[in-house]
């Protein structure tokens, strides 16, 4: 076997506990090398075992799939003391081996300091993140685009609700009385989680450039007003995450104009990162920023007056409005020291609060339970749209990466990973898929029968179109007849079947099938339920799994009760789930 492809860390996704008894070890193995890997493990201090090796115990582990270079394998274990030495047995067709920290073995060592040590399951170091996290289906609300409910706090020059395509510096109106005068059509759709953008003070349309973090911006109300809008939302079962932009400031942040006025004679002249006096605010600026916007100047969080103002404004609106979670702009450009306290900050106020990061590349370093409880899962949406959308890649190839993208995490992250196909930073998902509805639904579908928390960015649901941002951010279209009610009708469904059914919820005996993906087909099983997924503009008989021949099922779309065959035919651009009952 190749000895270089096999690899193991005792930590991270490949060592952790999901509780206070329990452990998950992985491993990785060259890909179609390994046919079985058995964890061998003992007690480091079980001095009296009878064996001549003091590892004595062993458990079979799990293939847990592939992507285009490796194969995964998992084994959940509960070590009686709760501390664990371990090593591998790997299996194929040639030889045996025993992989151990200090390299591979034909015979397994007797000295215990040659094996992974997981030295004490502490419960302070499990994994928490909220339990309510991975039932919440989220609707992602742009306010200042989702209804006007309130003329009066209009901003100058605002414009007729959706009359004007949209621009990055015309305004519609949207407020927070425009939301709650729509509750009730979101808790109709199934939604139990409310993510806004921006709130707070600033100077665009869409708030991402902050003046005051302690305040909310007129355009959309008073405090009084969020203060109902979130009781509303309590009692409609739906949760609220707001998002904080910690990364950086806007232009007219009163400690940044401070320093464009005082230089470095400013007590602020440390909150940002100048490289030079004076200041110069024009492109290119002499000052960090995002990206290469002078209007959005980059905060120093090392800091000790930026980290404890910043503290400071985390800790209010969750003590003053009761919000049940953040979600943390350009999260991977603030330092991880402040990350931590910031999560000790919030759970110290509400224990079950929410951190979501924005990130869009691999996260493990923040998901580790000391900092974030979950990221924005754009590596799985690439892999979703590359293949229906896009159709830059064949079935093997998005089953590698959706693989890939799981045992990149522990299952405990992969539970609460937030899930979405498009949002106010990306193209709407049925523009991406060239108007293409019917593949909209076959994205939805695996999105939503996906472990993790599916977000559906506000008017996907309605089959709204926009490109890129601005084009992404038109207005809520509210009039029925201008609705799809198709899409309506079946994101209802979906999302009804996803509360209905845990399987939707879990990736606990998820199992792709390769050879329907060599057909341009993905067929995947999970529990009692089996997916089959036809991107192909034709209607196309696939063999299912043999297991599943002659069994009883019930259609999900149809509720009839049927008897599934070695085929089952599925139309162009078609979807079948079938509940398995016997």
């Amino acid at each position: 076997m190749l000895k270089e492809a096999i690899y193991h860390r005792p930590k991270n996704e490949f060592a952790y506990a999901i509780d206070e008894r329990t452990i998950h070890i992985r491993i990785r193995t060259k890909k179609n090398d390994v046919q079985q890997v058995i964890l061998v493990h003992g007690d480091p201090y079980d001095y009296n075992a009878k064996e001549k090796c003091w590892i004595n115990k062993e458990k079979e582990m799990t293939y847990n799939g592939d992507d285009d270079l490796f194969d995964y394998w998992i084994v959940s274990i509960e070590p009686e003391h709760r501390r664990l030495r371990y090593g591998f047995k790997l299996v194929n067709s040639q030889e045996a081996l025993v992989y151990t920290e200090k390299g591979f073995y034909h015979e397994a060592p007797t000295d215990s300091s040659y094996y992974f040590c997981f030295p004490f399951l502490n419960l302070v170091d499990v994994f928490s993140a909220p339990n309510w996290v991975k039932n919440t289906v989220w609707y992602q609300i742009f306010p200042e685009r989702f209804a006007n409910g309130d003329a009066s706090i209009n901003p100058p020059e605002t414009l007729s609700w959706g009359g004007e395509e949209p621009s990055t510096t015309n305004f519609f109106g949207g407020d927070f009385q425009g939301v709650i005068d729509h509750l009730d059509y979101l808790h109709e759709l199934g939604i139990t989680g409310i993510y806004f953008t921006p709130i707070f003070k600033a100077f665009s349309n869409h708030k991402y450039d902050t003046i005051d973090y302690l305040d909310i911006d007129p355009q959309f109300g008073d405090k009084d007003t969020f203060k109902r809008l979130i009781k509303e939302c309590h009692q409609r079962g739906i949760r609220v995450m707001l998002d904080a932009v910690f990364n950086h400031s806007g232009f007219y942040f009163p400690p940044f104009q401070d320093v464009l006025e005082k230089g470095e004679a400013s007590q602020y002249k440390d909150w940002f990162h100048i490289h030079e006096f004076p200041v110069q605010a024009t492109d290119p600026a002499n000052y960090d920023t995002f990206a290469y916007v002078p209007s959005m100047p980059k905060l120093n969080t090392e800091n000790k007056d930026v980290k404890d103002y910043l503290l400071k404004v985390a800790r209010y609106w969750v003590e003053e409005f009761d919000i049940d979670g953040w979600r943390l702009d350009v999260a991977n450009e603030v330092d991880h020291a402040f990350w931590r306290d910031f999560r000790k900050e919030v759970r110290a106020i509400k224990p079950d609060l929410y951190i979501l990061g924005e990130i869009w590349h691999d996260s493990m370093p923040w998901l580790q339970g000391d900092q974030f409880d979950a990221v924005m899962n754009y590596r799985f949406t690439s892999a979703i749209i590359d293949y229906f959308a896009h159709q830059t890649i064949d079935g093997k190839q998005l089953i590698h990466s959706i693989n890939a993208v799981r045992n990149s995490y522990p299952e405990t992250v992969n539970d609460v990973q937030f899930n979405l196909l498009g949002s106010h930073d990306t193209p709407r998902i049925l523009t991406v898929s060239n108007g293409n509805k019917s593949l909209v639904k076959l994205q939805m579908i695996l999105l939503f029968s996906m472990a993790g928390t599916p977000c559906i960015y506000y008017g996907d649901e309605i089959a709204m179109t926009g490109d890129q941002d601005p084009g992404c951010r038109k207005c809520m279209q509210w009039a029925e007849a201008e609705q799809d009610q198709d899409m309506l009708t079946f994101m209802k469904t979906l999302i009804s079947f996803r509360k209905e059914h845990e399987a939707f919820r879990s990736n606990e005996g998820l199992r792709f099938y390769t050879e329907a993906a060599k057909r341009d087909v993905i067929v995947y099983e999970k529990q009692n339920l089996l997916f089959i997924l036809n991107r192909q503009e034709r209607a196309i008989s696939i063999p299912i799994p043999s297991h599943c021949n002659s069994q009883n099922a019930i259609d999900l779309w149809t509720n009839e009760q049927i008897l599934l065959g070695e085929t089952v035919t599925v139309d162009k651009l078609g979807c079948a789930i079938y509940q398995l009952t016997t």
